[in-house]
């Protein structure tokens, strides 16, 4: 039976009185490792392996201090050890495993600080709550050992406590689903139908999108509709078709005595504003029904409903069964993880502090091909171009890093 977490912080407040002072990886860290796992009312024994042998890149044997497979490899240093090493040598350890034998976590620790490395779930704070690559490391959290006790619930997962982390379908993926799918047919009523219709809503979507991505300032799209459109609708068409051909002009070449608040917007290439549409017409609810949708966080809608989101506004049943229509962010990460993803990372990982292998690692990611021969929507090749995005976007910042080492080492060799 599983210890209630009164009765494990008592051990953990015990554990950190006892091993305070500790230093010695060699003498120490099986013994002291023993004694963390009895913290949580676990067997090391029936779990884990000391000094578990595994062939590194270079085709030598390396030794994981603690393996519990499928769950958590630690590495233990001597107290004072560098634990960015530590952690690098873990995740080099990672090569030489199974897939079924990849941890979930990475724990290194000097004997007085802990670092524990969430791998799978880690919220990347730069994403407003996105997720971070599986190996990028942003679910960290660190403490001491005598603040054991208050970092106890990070270790629920030994104890069979499992975080949710994805949600299978966010409301706000439906809400926005909705509101598309009134706007959608209100222009149906009045006849706007057909390659016209779909082409309009494209744009529309790109511009609610854009203004909460950073490709528009905040809301600025919603304030140009609040301040520049008459209430009753009656000017919104012709405004949209002055702002698409605005988009669709590159700077130097607009009029120069345009419409500062439309001037302000960027010029977008790739020629979705290109075709030169059918004006519409829009009153009072049409107007109301697109201010709904500025109203929503676009950046906080998913990029994977974005085709069944248009496949569903064209039929308003369907539209109510739109989370059938289109495989969920985890279930795709469950697929593109373990088939491509997670091995490109351990790759990063491995090369991480060589420029010119991060540079040959570049060029490879920009070769990468992917099929999805059942494509429907592109829900899976959206999500994997984002995935590789973002680690391209870790190559860069590490090949910035390692230029900017050489150049300090360059000035000190100088010196």
């Amino acid at each position: 039976m599983a210890l209630s977490w009164n009765e494990i912080k008592d051990r953990a407040l015990n554990f950190s009185k006892e091993w305070a002072g500790t230093s010695n990886e060699e003498a120490d860290a099986k013994p002291f490792l023993v004694e963390f796992f009895n913290v949580f009312g676990i067997s090391r024994k029936r779990v884990s392996t000391f000094e578990h042998r595994v062939k590194k890149l270079d085709d030598k044997d390396g030794y994981i201090d603690l393996l519990w497979k499928g769950t958590i490899l630690i590495e233990m240093k001597s107290r004072g050890k560098n634990l960015d090493k530590a952690y690098q040598q873990a995740i080099d350890y990672t090569y030489g495993l199974k897939q079924h034998e990849l941890p979930k976590y990475i724990l290194v620790s000097d004997f007085e600080n802990f670092r524990l490395y969430d791998l799978e779930n880690s919220p990347n704070p730069s994403k407003g709550g996105e997720f971070a690559p599986p190996l990028e490391g942003l679910g960290e959290v660190e403490f001491k050992l005598g603040d054991l006790v208050n970092n106890v619930q990070h270790f629920g997962y030994l104890i069979g406590y499992q975080k949710k982390v994805y949600k299978e379908q966010d409301p706000a993926n439906i809400k926005a689903a909705e509101l598309m799918g009134k706007l959608h047919d209100r222009l149906k009523e009045i006849g706007y139908t057909g390659h016209p219709l779909e082409v309009y809503l494209v744009r529309i979507l790109f511009l609610l999108f854009a203004e909460d991505t950073t490709i528009f300032n905040k809301q600025q799209f919603q304030e140009y509709l609040e301040q520049r459109t008459a209430e009753d609708g009656s000017d919104l068409a012709s405004k949209l078709q002055e702002l698409f051909q605005v988009l669709n002009t590159a700077k130097e070449n607009r009029f120069k005595n345009l419409d500062e608040q439309l001037a302000d917007f960027p010029y977008i290439n790739g020629k979705l504003f290109d075709e030169n549409m059918p004006t519409a017409s829009f009153d009072s609810k049409m107007r109301q029904a697109l201010l709904d949708c500025c109203y929503i966080d676009w950046s906080k809608i998913s990029p994977a409903i974005f085709g069944s989101m248009f496949q569903s506004v064209m039929n308003p049943t369907e539209r109510r069964n739109l989370g059938a229509h289109y495989t969920s962010e985890i279930n795709i990460l469950k697929l593109i993880k373990p088939l491509f993803l997670d091995e490109l990372w351990r790759e990063f990982f491995g090369i991480k502090h060589n420029k010119n292998k991060l540079h040959e690692f570049h060029k490879k990611l920009s070769t990468l091909k992917f099929l999805d021969p059942a494509c429907g929507c592109g829900n899976f090749l959206v999500i994997t171009y984002r995935e590789l995005r973002l680690l391209e976007f870790e190559v860069l910042k590490a090949i910035n890093q390692a230029g900017q080492l050489l150049a300090i080492m360059a000035r000190k060799d100088r010196a």
